[in-house]
């Protein structure tokens, strides 16, 4: 399985900040935002990811992130011209997903609690049966959830669901006790759950397929709540929950963009080791050695992010 992280838009809640430079170039704490999506398809075992984003912040991904080859990774980049709309991204990313499944996530989410690597791995094994599951996921990759259990789906897609206090300013999922999706709605005034939709999809390989299918909106805009519901009508779109304790941030205003940060500082502060850290993902996934950790610490040693990388390499 391949991801795609789609990093576009103008940001226009983050004005001034976001006037000239990306939002997800913008740091949580001690990282770029895009660190945080991008460790997240890491911890799922993706190794190939396509970043999509405007023409004039490619380039700063570009320069922020190379070719991935340092982590153990191929990175690829695709300019999206004009934001229309989240399904987009499967009509830009279709040479780059080449008839295989894929998934999405938004740049700005941020998601962190336990078991997320195990709950992330079973939702790919289940669309991609050749991505292995792992007998062993170390615990320092544990960052989300509370069901354990693989959704056999053989072919469909996987969302997840987020209880919040009120949903009406999120698109809203309904499901079954088997987890099956009932009912999809986009900011509804009489929510049918409390669940929440996060920035992050799962899709079988008929993914962009179904995607080109997509008119647009009453907005102009190809929808990704009716890519969702193209799986949902087939009966093949299931939900996994994150549970109690678990975190999910988006930091689309100034206010939770610093309740972010000051998250991530907690816990690392707290607990001693890094959030989203893509060096140290990168070296338990295998994806490369302990030699080459020690470089890229040494490249950074005046910080406590390097330093950080060196004592993991001890």
């Amino acid at each position: 399985m391949k991801g795609i992280i789609l990093a576009g838009g103008s940001a226009t809640r983050l004005y001034p900040l976001s006037k000239a430079i990306s939002k997800q170039i913008m740091p949580v704490y001690d990282k770029p935002m895009i660190y945080y999506p991008l460790s997240t398809l890491m911890l799922a075992g993706i190794r190939e990811v396509l970043i999509i984003s405007t023409p004039r912040d490619l380039p700063m991904f570009r320069e922020l992130l190379g070719d991935g080859s340092r982590i153990g990774m191929r990175l690829e980049y695709k300019i999206q011209e004009v934001p229309n709309g989240l399904a987009q991204a499967f009509v830009l990313g279709k040479d780059f997903l080449a008839g295989g499944p894929g998934c999405l996530i938004l740049g700005d989410n941020l998601f962190y609690g336990q078991s997320f690597t195990k709950m992330l791995r079973s939702a790919v094994h289940s669309l991609d049966p050749e991505h292995p599951m792992p007998e062993h996921v170390h615990p320092a990759h544990e960052h989300a959830i509370h069901k354990e259990e693989t959704i056999a789906l053989g072919k469909g897609a996987c969302i997840f669901g987020y209880e919040v206090q009120d949903p009406r300013a999120y698109g809203v999922v309904e499901f079954d006790a088997e987890g099956k999706v009932l009912s999809l709605e986009e900011k509804p005034q009489q929510p049918k759950s409390n669940y929440a939709v996060p920035g992050l999809y799962f899709y079988d390989k008929r993914v962009c397929e179904k995607a080109a299918a997509l008119k647009p909106s009453a907005r102009g805009e190809y929808e990704i709540t009716d890519l969702n519901k193209l799986y949902m009508e087939e009966g093949t779109l299931q939900v996994k929950l994150f549970g109690r304790g678990f975190a999910w941030l988006d930091t689309g205003n100034c206010d939770s963009l610093l309740e972010a940060g000051n998250f991530i500082a907690t816990i690392q502060n707290r607990q001693g080791f890094y959030v989203s850290c893509i060096e140290e993902i990168a070296w338990r996934n295998g994806w490369i050695t302990t030699e080459q950790l020690r470089e890229l610490g040494n490249e950074m040693s005046k910080t406590s992010y390097g330093q950080y990388l060196l004592r993991l390499a001890k």
